[in-house]
């Protein structure tokens, strides 16, 4: 039985829940334009020629410069490239030059290098915590800005994001200051473009109100459009993925020692998973997200992993050749309901 299952019947939830309700369906993604096709073309072209990488901040000495990592070609997907080409209005030069911006950050950052044990000590109060789906299926990530514990620093397809500005009893008033909002809101405008599904905000102090409307004029339209306040967020996800503390019903109680452990587990197999069958289909730049995460069986290369768990927790993959690749991603439309959602970043 699901840990989660038994986890609920012995009292309130501790662990993430690991899938959405079945009644939960993505939308469809819109069919490219014959121009957009030809956009994404030059860029994937592109992309597969880069030698190096530019340094952030010009004249760092220790800056790393060097060609693609492995890492780096795994996360540019067919679908990463196309959220830059939105994010740019299909202005493919624009696109390019802030995927190299993106991908200089992320060295610079040290993102690939973020371990748990050095993240853990962030979550420690579940000021941020992954807990189900919402009716489109994309993971529900709530931050609880009254939970902060930490001071300010710069370590650090869509989701569902739930912010409650309701202060912590145990902590006071420990929200973080606009500056530190600003600088969240610049890193996902700049590094995690078009990964915001829906923003549901709830219990939302003046002075944070007042931060909203003065910058919600320059706010693209279409992300302006994401963000709702003070609704009833049972419009948006289902009431027994949503937590109580957001008017759900579901029960969830945030012990660190159980969850964290948890999540990890999850996310580590669900990258596992995710990486083999990327090796397995040729380790394209470009690859589809469908196909890494198992709702389509043939990927960009015309390869057909049939991954398989083993009893150890590995995955062994098994390849297939076929040239029906266009088949596969028209097929994968239909599939995609039943995708392995990914909780990775």
């Amino acid at each position: 039985m699901d840990p989660a299952v038994l986890e609920k019947a012995a009292g309130p939830l501790k662990v993430p829940l690991a899938m959405p309700v079945p009644q939960s369906r993505p939308k469809p993604r819109p069919a490219l334009t014959g121009e957009q096709e030809s956009k994404y073309a030059w860029l994937l072209s592109r992309a597969k020629a880069w030698t190096s990488v530019p340094a952030q901040a010009k004249g760092k000495a220790d800056a790393d410069t060097g060609p693609l990592q492995d890492g780096e070609k795994e996360w540019l997907t067919h679908e990463c490239l196309l959220r830059y080409l939105r994010a740019t209005k299909w202005d493919k030069k624009d696109a390019e030059k802030r995927l190299l911006e993106t991908l200089a950050w992320r060295r610079d950052y040290r993102v690939e290098a973020l371990t748990p044990e050095h993240i853990s000590p962030e979550n420690e109060t579940g000021k941020q915590i992954l807990l189900g789906y919402d009716k489109e299926g994309r993971p529900c990530h709530y931050l609880n800005p009254g939970r902060q514990n930490t001071e300010p620093s710069p370590r650090q397809e869509t989701l569902a994001l739930l912010i409650n500005f309701k202060t912590s009893k145990s902590r006071g008033n420990s929200a973080p200051g606009l500056g530190l909002a600003r600088e969240v809101l610049n890193i996902m405008q700049n590094h995690y473009p078009e990964r915001l599904g829906k923003a549901l905000i709830i219990n939302v102090p003046w002075v944070v109100w007042g931060f909203f409307k003065l910058i919600t004029p320059f706010i693209d339209p279409l992300t302006r459009d994401k963000l709702k306040f003070n609704e009833d967020l049972k419009q948006y996800v289902p009431a027994e993925q949503l937590w109580t503390e957001f008017n759900g019903s579901l029960a969830f109680d945030y012990d660190h020692s159980i969850y964290w452990p948890s999540l990890l587990k999850l996310c580590s197999e669900r990258r596992a998973e995710r990486h083999e069958r990327w090796v397995a289909g040729g380790q394209q730049l470009g690859e589809l997200e469908d196909f890494l995460a198992g709702s389509v069986d043939i990927g960009v290369g015309g390869a057909s992993p049939m991954v398989e768990m083993k009893g150890d927790g590995t995955v062994e993959p098994e390849v297939k050749d076929t040239a029906d690749v266009k088949g596969a991603q028209a097929t994968g439309q239909e599939k995609f309901a039943a995708t392995k959602h990914q909780i990775t970043a």
